[in-house]
This record gives structure tokens, sequence and C-alpha cells, in this order.
């Protein structure tokens, strides 16, 4: 048996997520399709994280075996054509065989992306100000268009708080894939390590970028909601260390929409990287 790394980029616009769902376009049944009709065998390749409905990958992994030999190349070129234009496979590679997309993981980073329909303040800013930007029609399936004035500042001191090593409780939600099977995997450890967590302005756009040794169900998008609500002075940006020693996820603000995530890269460590 090879055993392959892939890393791949989606548009998350038209698949029902990454976990295959019967009957749904999901990207992981139509990777798995895509390798049956490359190399004739069935496999199920695992991802680094299962990405919701509607968000989107810059650089996600995923890792398999097959017993059919073929050069990287090759299998590079064959999936890429199998599969349709919003799923692009960016590299493929042999690795050892104890990997694994998910389990051989030492961080993940996230990008969240809004569109202010009120420009962005550098200061704290208190004034409700109506919408005053229009949200492009071909931009919209990639942010949130968020019509409340935020000020960067105030976005970026929530944000900090979440730094370090905590329970993450209050910011995550229940991972219906998990109660649904019937053979249900462990839940996970609500301990997570955060390294970096800062929100920006790039051409035009709030991003906050998040790093983190791993992540729950819906914590990036319920951290998002939260900040914004800090963002746009209805949350005291130092509420977020008593939010999360609530462990209580009624504490916390609304989950952002899914269609301004992305799973920008994965790293692992050498030589898998």
């Amino acid at each position: 048996m090879t055993h392959w790394k892939l890393t791949l980029a989606y548009d998350g616009t038209p698949f029902h997520g990454w976990q295959v769902q019967p009957g749904l376009p999901t990207v992981q049944g139509l990777l798995a399709d895509a390798i049956r009709r490359t190399v004739g065998e069935r496999v199920l390749p695992q991802g680094s994280g299962r990405t919701d409905a509607g968000v989107h990958a810059l650089g996600q992994a995923a890792s398999f075996s097959l017993a059919a030999p073929i050069p990287p190349a090759n299998l590079h070129r064959a999936l890429n054509r199998c599969l349709p234009p919003s799923i692009r496979i960016l590299s493929t590679e042999i690795v050892p065989p104890g990997f694994h997309a998910r389990h051989s993981a030492l961080s993940k980073t996230y990008e969240y992306r809004i569109f202010p329909l009120s420009s962005p303040s550098l200061e704290p800013r208190t004034s409700n100000l109506e919408p005053d930007s229009i949200c492009p029609p071909t931009l919209a399936p990639y942010v949130w268009p968020c019509p409340w004035p935020l000020s960067v500042e105030a976005l970026n001191q929530a944000a900090r708080h979440i730094l370090g090593t905590h329970d993450f409780t209050t910011f995550s939600a229940v991972d219906p894939d998990l109660t649904e099977r019937a053979d249900p995997e462990p839940a996970p450890a609500p301990i997570r390590t955060i390294t970096n967590s800062t929100w920006h302005i790039h051409d035009g756009l709030l991003i906050y970028r998040v790093t983190a040794n791993g992540f729950l169900h819906h914590m990036v998008r319920n951290l998002v909601g939260t900040f914004v609500q800090a963002g746009a002075h209805r949350l005291s940006p130092d509420s977020i260390p008593a939010l999360l020693a609530a462990h209580n996820r009624a504490a916390a603000g609304p989950t952002a929409p899914p269609q301004g995530l992305f799973l920008v890269n994965v790293e692992y460590p050498a030589p898998c990287t």
C-alpha cells in the first residue's frame, strides 16, 4: 500500500460541507469518487477537519492509502480532471504509513472575512451609523456583510484574551456528526491552545486570523460572532475571560455565518509539510 497526502482548496458554496452524506454533494464524497474513477479503488479520504456547509478551504489536507502504483504527478493531474472546478488538488505526496491528516496535525490556521457595510474604525466607536456600502454579489459567498460599525481596536482587545490554553466549551457547539453515528467517536476534550488571534484590515475587508493546535465544532464562528459583539460595543472586550470561565455556550455571542470562514493551512511535522 502507498500512503498519500493531498493538499486541496475548495469553494464550499455548492457543498454540504466536507463530511460525506448520502444523496448530498460533499467535498469528501466527490474526492472519494474521483479517486475511484482514477485508480478503481474505493477509499474514504480523511480530512484534517470537517468543514461545514458553505465553509471554504485554501489548504485542506487529506490522507488515504492505495494499492495501485501511480506517480504523484499523474495522480495529481488525474484527480483534477475528475473533480469539479470548485475543488482543486494543489499537491500530492507520498507519506509514511503512520500519517493521518487529522491525527498528525500540529496546528491549523483559519481566517474569517467580514465585508463591513459601515466603514471600520481604528479607534473605539460608539456612533450608530447607517450602512454606507453594498457588498458586491460576486463577493457575497465569501464574506459576512456585517451591518454594524466595528472598532478594530475593540476586536483585537477581545481576541487577545483567548491566547494561550483554555477550555473552549463556551465557544463550541454539539457536533451532529458525532451524535448521529451508530459508533460515535468520544467527544473531543474542550482544551485548546491558541498561538495567534488577530484582526486586521486588508483590501477593505476585516480579517480575523487564528491559529491553534485544534478547534472544536463551530469554535471559530462562535468566537467571531462574540468578537463582533465587542467590536460593535454591545459587549465589553474584557468580558471574554468570564465567558471562557462560564463553560456555557449560551453565555457567548451568536454564531457567525459560514461563508466568511476559510481553512487556510494545516501544519505537520517534517517531512510531511
